[in-house]
């Protein structure tokens, strides 16, 4: 087998500006999304919330589900500096700062209203942020170069969780929850630096941006409808919503599974996702984009989310066996190197369905479906766990992974082979 094509994607991931510039973005893009779903978990799950009000956390990610509401304002105006796309960036990164300050005033034991309120905040100003990063990846990125492109802000997206997510329980251990988010709010600079290094997308003559708000609302949904027809359109859609449904339900509560159920510390926990899932995410982001250079979209969305769906079985076996931090270790892996493969295939098909004369509204659309699971699972994941137990649970979260694989095969021929 030949090699060569592989070393020298992955040379160009290391050396194209692009690519960097939307690593670094995707960076700042994952940051917060943990500091407001799981790792708050972790925070509310310290504090004693009861199980069933972490569950009702996961509807703080409800922005992330209706962002397309008010992305058509990311398309039809554009900020003083920076540029259409890098200018509601660094707007929008300012404003994330100042809320993961905010959370620093509060806790759970004694607001836990309050600091969920905040942490809405913080979803808003992060869904924005997705608007207008994809948008940006959209816009730069030609056909092919969606694979590495998506692979690249993967990758820094990922990092960026786990820093969050799994450093962030470590240093909470040590130095307390309100350094941490302020250490976490300091992280989001680096997102405000890439935006005055990014280069700027080109603005094509044949393919102008909306000229009123009007046009910016309803002729992205228009576009889209148009160019697959009513029945491939809402196929796609469906899949949307299912192809990353099984990994939504998985992760719901695995902070909680991991800390309450087994047992393990806070540190144990970190130090699991700090080493193997830092390793997973890099390669998982990477070697999905290389992959795709090679094998056609269709195939990659095929294995790739299959391997996603099998990936949750290793939280079955570990609550079979219970507290076995090896096998904790071994979990989180491979559960995060294959989510990283399927994200990528998905994140390449997203940008695919978009217009980039709408990108910004088109992908909020398109993503805010695959929030969908995210979002809302908490309380039912929360209910199932009650009636059927960890072990069995984990069993359902690798079968309802596989529909949106199934419905693949139905609409082939429309996606790019």
């Amino acid at each position: 087998m030949n090699i060569m094509p592989y070393l020298s994607s992955l040379k160009a991931i290391l050396s194209s500006r692009k690519l960097l510039a939307l690593f670094f973005l995707g960076f700042a893009s994952g940051l917060p999304m943990a500091l407001s779903v799981s790792t708050l978990s972790a925070w509310y799950t310290q504090d004693g919330i009861s199980l069933m009000g972490i569950g009702m956390l996961s509807l703080i990610g409800q922005p992330y589900v209706y962002k397309f509401i008010w992305s058509p304002l990311m398309d039809r105006y554009v900020p003083p500096c920076l540029g259409r796309r890098r200018g509601w960036i660094l707007i929008i990164q300012l404003l994330l700062i100042i809320s993961l300050i905010g959370m620093t005033t509060l806790r759970p034991a004694t607001s836990p209203l309050l600091l969920a309120g905040v942490a809405l905040l913080v979803a808003f100003c992060s869904a924005s942020q997705d608007i207008s990063i994809g948008a940006y990846m959209i816009d730069i990125a030609t056909p092919t170069e969606r694979g590495l492109i998506a692979a690249s802000q993967n990758t820094g997206y990922r990092i960026a969780m786990i820093i969050s997510g799994a450093l962030a329980l470590v240093m909470a251990q040590h130095f307390g929850w309100h350094v941490t988010y302020l250490i976490m709010a300091a992280l989001m600079l680096i997102g405000v630096i890439t935006c005055f290094w990014a280069p700027e997308p080109e603005q094509h003559s044949d393919n102008p941006s909306p000229t009123t708000l009007k046009a910016a609302v309803v002729e992205p949904f228009v576009d889209f409808f148009q160019r697959f027809g009513l029945k491939t359109a809402l196929l796609l859609l469906l899949i949307l919503i299912l192809y990353k449904l099984g990994d939504a339900f998985a992760l719901a509560l695995n902070t909680t599974f991991l800390l309450r159920h087994l047992g393990f510390s806070l540190t144990e926990v970190g130090l699991a996702n700090k080493s193997m899932s830092m390793i997973a995410a890099i390669l998982g982001g990477i070697v999905g984009g290389i992959i795709m250079l090679r094998l056609n979209l269709f195939r990659a969305l095929v294995i790739f989310g299959i391997l996603q769906g099998l990936s949750n079985l290793t939280y079955m076996w570990l609550s079979i066996i219970g507290h076995n931090f090896l096998l904790m270790m071994f979990a989180i892996f491979t559960e995060q190197f294959c989510s990283g493969l399927g994200t990528v295939a998905f994140t390449a098909l997203l940008m695919g369905l978009c217009n980039q004369r709408y990108s910004a509204t088109q992908y909020a659309l398109l993503s805010a479906l695959t929030a969908i699971g995210r979002v809302y699972v908490g309380p039912a994941a929360a209910m199932m766990i009650v009636h059927i137990g960890w072990t069995w649970f984990y069993f359902w979260t690798f079968v309802i992974a596989l529909p949106g694989v199934a419905l693949l095969f139905v609409i082939k021929k429309h996606i790019n082979t």
